[in-house]
């Protein structure tokens, strides 16, 4: 005979259990997809903010001396062009005084 206030007892993996656990490794996956994606962001706003400096700067010089910066390391030391050389490679070349330098950003984060 049942007594009216005697709980059922379960297992070691219950019903509610299981789905406890597949609510959280839902809600796990999806909060790293989450950080994923504002790391990709980041990472991309970053290199459009060094792609943005370098023109500016670049542009800045040629309208103040009337020629575009022979070198990056001009920019640095005249313009204050400042960025991570650890994770961003420039590659820049001077075409000419008139003619305005092409200019080459690499991650070496993604070549990792």
């Amino acid at each position: 005979m049942k007594h009216r206030f005697e709980t059922q007892k379960h297992g070691a993996f219950s019903g509610n259990f299981t789905v406890s656990i597949a609510v959280f490794c839902m809600i796990t996956t999806l909060f790293i997809l989450g950080i994923s994606r504002v790391s990709e962001q980041t990472d991309a706003q970053a290199r459009q903010t060094l792609e943005r400096a370098l023109n500016r700067g670049i542009v800045h010089c040629y309208t103040i001396e009337g020629a575009y910066p022979e070198s990056l390391q001009y920019l640095k030391d005249h313009y204050g062009l400042i960025y991570d050389e650890e994770r961003f490679f420039v590659g820049y070349q001077a075409l000419g005084s008139n003619i305005m330098p092409e200019v080459t950003i690499i991650d070496r984060r993604d070549r990792q």
